[in-house]
């Protein structure tokens, strides 16, 4: 709570009084400008320019020159040799699939009815009476699969807004549909077996939605220009925090809810806050829980907590821990974030070389990454904060969370950086992998490497190398990713944990148009890539806008020996004796229950 204490203090003028009971006077202030005051501006605007043409593009040698800096921005960018000449009836994006080496598709589920999103969605494994479940969803858009038999997928529920029609750029949300009231969705959720309770538990993730309609990637859209636009959305009242609810069955009619915990640390009791404008970001993405006693989210609590140059995120996410022993009853009892990331730490703030670009995701946008639980004596967690770097965070004492290394990241402006830390080596090696990922399309900013991080003494952790950089397999009609048409680079490693645990010396991505690439890590002095499979990028079924956003995201049963490959264009199974081991499939030898990994 100290952190609490001493960093809701804010300067004179600035969101609002701390007044001595810790409840801050809501209410976004504004500067005599009209702007918000909690939008950074120490380092005035030094907004890189779009790369000049001919500085970026295809090398005589068949390699890809990535640009050095780029702004924010997700448009497509032509350049000699690219997609849109070399798949030019494909609007630019190559139709073509690929597998190398020892990888089998067990099954393939294209269509709509299997793409809830097309941009990005999150997934959870629960088995009940038996049978096994796939959820995937993103907000209000969500799938419960049947995959027992992963040859005969079958739906059991579909939950959707599109009864609901608004205005363009208008939250839906903000409107009750058939299946949500308003404000409702399905957030970014972990799922744990409760042995009190005798069942699951399902704690979800409610944030500030990101995708607005109120600002833009463009300068004069921008949260850095757009007085109008960031008042609009300090004003909305959706709730911002996380629930927690009592899984009694696969479909939405089974969910009970336990309990609603607000993040906004205006409330001097977060279970019972009232309707309104929340302060703060509230939870992002999926919470860090295993079951046990501790769990640990990514949060801006404040309004205050605003120092990032996203142009369209007004929040600076540092962490929380809370008490779970009794999950109606979730008790916040530690408090972390990094000096600069605070609207009082505008000094500190400016000497990040990121400061005042108007692109940089600065913060958290995942909870910590944990190796070893709490429960367990795990002692440390790798907090990846964009283009704050990482930081090595000793939690053995959740209500005393101290940063004891950190480490700088070489600067890959745009898209996002620091943003995923696979930890699933670490206790073998010592060995943690970090990486950002794309935004936007055609290779139009820096290759996001996965830097390998000894970190064998925590207290000083290194970058030792990367993993290799994809290559197209043999035979096809381009010579590099980047010439395929979408954003190429990694996304995440799978979902924060699953059913079994993770193999050693194999690493899986989601690697946007390059598909999954199987890294074998066993001699971590040798990364290579043992395998990949690369589904078609391109369907006529996808809108044009969402074309460039190919497989976005992996789920490994590690029980089962499978993977699951989520794309704009549907969901493929695919299974690898040789990497993974014989899969099965059919339903598991045991119900999933808790994983720690």
């Amino acid at each position: 709570m100290r952190h609490l204490l001493r960093n809701a203090l804010v300067t004179s003028g600035a969101l609002g009084l701390l007044l001595t009971s810790g409840t801050a006077v809501s209410g976004a202030a504004v500067r005599t400008d009209g702007s918000d005051e909690n939008i950074p501006s120490v380092c005035g605007d030094r907004r890189p320019d779009d790369p000049g043409p001919g500085t970026y593009g295809m090398q005589l040698d068949g390699s890809f020159r990535h640009p050095d800096l780029t702004p924010a921005g997700e448009e497509r960018f032509s350049f000699p040799g690219g997609a849109k000449d070399l798949f030019p009836k494909t609007k630019g994006y190559d139709p073509g699939s690929y597998t190398e080496g020892p990888i089998k598709v067990e099954a393939a589920y294209r269509g709509p009815q299997f793409t809830p999103d097309y941009f990005h969605t999150w997934q959870n494994i629960v088995d009940f009476d038996g049978r096994r479940y796939l959820f995937q969803y993103d907000r209000s858009a969500g799938r419960v699969y049947d995959v027992t038999d992963v040859r005969k997928v079958k739906i059991v529920e579909s939950l959707s807004r599109d009864d609901v029609k608004v205005e363009y750029g208008e939250n839906v949300e903000l409107h009750k549909s058939k299946d949500w009231d308003a404000y409702d969705y399905w957030g970014a959720s972990t799922i744990q077996w409760s042995p009190s309770l005798k069942a699951y538990v399902m704690v979800q993730s409610f944030e500030q939605k990101r995708q607005v309609g109120e600002l833009g990637d463009s300068v004069e859209h921008s949260k850095f220009h757009n007085a109008d636009g960031v008042k609009k959305l300090r004003e909305q009242t959706s709730f911002k925090g996380f629930k927690v609810y009592r899984l009694d069955g696969p479909r939405k009619k089974d969910w009970k809810l336990l309990s609603t915990v607000t993040t906004d640390a205006s409330y001097a009791d977060p279970l019972n806050a009232a309707p309104g404008a929340h302060q703060g970001s509230g939870s992002l993405d999926v919470p860090y829980w295993t079951g046990g006693k501790y769990m640990f989210i990514a949060a801006a609590p404040l309004d205050t907590w605003s120092n990032t140059e996203a142009p369209t995120y007004l929040y600076s996410a540092g962490y929380q821990a809370y008490d779970m022993s009794d999950p109606a009853k979730p008790r916040k009892v530690g408090e972390w974030h990094r000096k600069g990331q605070l609207a009082s730490e505008s000094a500190a703030y400016a000497k990040n070389p990121r400061c005042g670009n108007q692109t940089s995701w600065m913060g958290a946008r995942m909870p910590l990454f944990i190796p070893k639980p709490v429960e367990e004596g795990g002692k440390y967690a790798f907090a990846a904060l964009g283009g704050f770097g990482l930081s090595v965070l000793d939690i053995s004492n959740p209500a005393d969370m101290k940063e004891i290394a950190h480490l700088e990241l070489p600067m890959s402006v745009g898209g996002t950086e620091a943003d995923n830390v696979d930890v699933s080596q670490y206790e073998k090696t010592g060995m943690v992998y970090v990486s950002g990922y794309p935004l936007g399309e055609d290779c139009h900013e820096p290759y996001k490497d996965v830097f390998q991080i000894d970190a064998r003494d925590p207290r000083a952790p290194r970058i030792v190398g990367a993993l290799p950089r994809p290559k197209p397999v043999a035979g096809a009609k381009f010579a590099d990713y980047c010439q395929r048409g979408g954003s190429f680079g990694p996304k995440r490693s799978g979902a924060y944990t699953s059913p079994g645990d993770p193999a050693q010396g194999l690493l899986p991505y989601a690697f946007y148009n390059a598909g999954v690439q199987f890294f074998d890590t066993t001699d971590p002095r040798k990364p290579k890539i043992a395998a990949q499979f690369v589904p078609s990028g391109f369907s006529k079924g996808v809108p044009d806008y969402a074309l460039g956003n190919q497989t976005h995201a992996i789920y490994v049963e590690w029980d089962r020996k499978l993977v699951w490959v989520f794309t704009n264009d549907g969901i493929y199974a695919v299974s690898s004796k040789k990497l993974l081991g014989a899969p099965t499939l059919t339903g598991p030898a045991a119900p999933f229950r808790n994983s720690a990994r």
